[in-house]
């Protein structure tokens, strides 16, 4: 029989919570210059839809109109003396910027043309996300990049929990069997699945032979199954193997005096267990030297003994006690 004192191999791993990036806002400026030109543009876009609809039957493109009429106004501005310097260069249409100018990811933009990567929504009245130097709309930025939770499959746009290599919702990340919430005593993990302590140790642990409860610290190995130390005792005196060794029957550990008593081997004569030479007269075993008569205490010898009253006599002290 021997001890492993080997912790039976449980699996556990650690979650951590990751923030999901912060929307940005684009950063106009507020200057007195801006403003009147914001409220020039207002008007000459006015101007340009007007134009735009006389000229729609000559198939004429807006963006020229209002080009041309900006070159007009450039050079009536030049003759008064007056030099209108751009305010940047559109980082979409690589034009100057002679009104309204959007900063944002670093660069100035017309506020027409700085729009979501994806859906080419405008984004210069809200917020948006930045990924690989290009903004995009929340849902685009989601629907592109978000992570997806492990359990609805749904996409994480606030707080993130990642385990077993996989995403969640903080909320979605619970056991298996029970559907309980981790606490702080963490989690095991089984065939990709994570379970309470509880419901693990009732699912996948080893059993005791003895109590049938779950082996989780040192144990026993015997009798083609594991044991609680405290469990591995005699099954019908309960006493524990304190010389290492024990009888096994039906599967059962017993000490040797319980063991020899189910097998019918105890010597009659002393009542201890009969593990060498055996003498067995009605029905009954003996120690050699315990097969005596009742009354002298000779030796008896098969075939020269009498019984009476469940004891054993000699030929003459029978005769003299009962004949």
């Amino acid at each position: 029989l021997g001890v492993d004192t080997t912790v039976l191999p449980l699996s556990a791993m650690s979650s951590t919570p990751i923030p999901v990036p912060k929307p940005l806002l684009p950063s106009p400026p507020s200057t007195e210059a801006a403003r009147q030109l914001d409220e020039l543009l207002a008007d000459l876009g006015h101007t340009q839809s007007k134009l735009a609809a006389s000229r729609q039957g000559a198939g004429v493109p807006a963006e020229s109109l209002l080009d041309n009429m900006l070159d007009s106004l450039t050079r009536d501005l030049q003759e008064l003396g007056i030099t209108a310097a751009p305010a940047g260069i559109c980082a979409a249409c690589r034009k100057p910027i002679a009104g309204k100018v959007l900063t944002a990811l670093g660069k100035t933009w017309h506020p027409e043309h700085f729009t979501c990567a994806r859906c080419g929504q405008e984004l210069d009245k809200g917020p948006f996300f930045e990924q690989g130097g290009r903004a995009f709309c929340e849902e685009d930025y989601h629907q592109a990049f978000s992570p997806r939770c492990a359990y609805c499959a749904g996409l994480i746009r606030e707080k993130v929990l990642t385990a077993l290599e996989q995403t969640w919702h903080p909320e979605h990340f619970f056991c298996a069997h029970c559907g309980k919430v981790f606490g702080d005593e963490g989690f095991l993990e089984r065939n990709g699945k994570p379970y309470c302590h509880q419901d693990f140790l009732a699912m996948f642990a080893p059993k005791c032979q003895g109590c049938e409860r779950p082996v989780t610290d040192n144990y026993l190995s015997a009798l083609q199954g594991v044991w609680h130390t405290d469990c591995f005792v005699c099954t019908e005196c309960l006493t524990g193997f304190t010389s290492g060794s024990f009888f096994e029957l039906d599967g059962r550990p017993y000490c040797e005096l319980h063991f020899h008593q189910r097998q019918g081997t105890i010597c009659h004569g002393c009542g201890r267990p009969v593990t060498g030479r055996c003498i067995t007269a009605a029905g009954r075993r003996y120690h050699p030297e315990h097969f005596v008569c009742t009354y002298c205490l000779a030796q008896l010898h098969k075939g020269t003994f009498r019984e009476c009253g469940d004891k054993m006599y000699c030929q003459p002290c029978h005769d003299k006690l009962f004949v």
